[in-house]
């Protein structure tokens, strides 16, 4: 099974996004996924980590869920 990381930035209030992400990505794949796991960091990080491969990255890509949970349906 996979396992998928969200690492977002405290300071920066991110954590609304990373559940938003971990939402959809639960709803999508539930079943498919071992977990959807919050990371916590700083310097403005928001990434999305599928078995341990970067799929998504605030610094590169704009903000899009939908985009996001494509990007992860592409590693299952």
């Amino acid at each position: 099974m996979t396992t998928v990381d969200i690492e977002y930035c405290v300071p920066c209030g991110f954590l609304n996004r990373a559940e938003d992400i971990q939402h959809a990505l639960l709803s999508q794949f539930g079943e498919e996924l071992d977990s959807v796991a919050l990371v916590t960091g700083d310097h403005g990080v928001l990434r999305v980590d599928v078995d341990g491969e970067s799929v998504w990255d605030k610094s590169e890509d704009d903000y899009d869920v939908d985009e996001i949970t494509r990007r992860v349906r592409a590693k299952l």
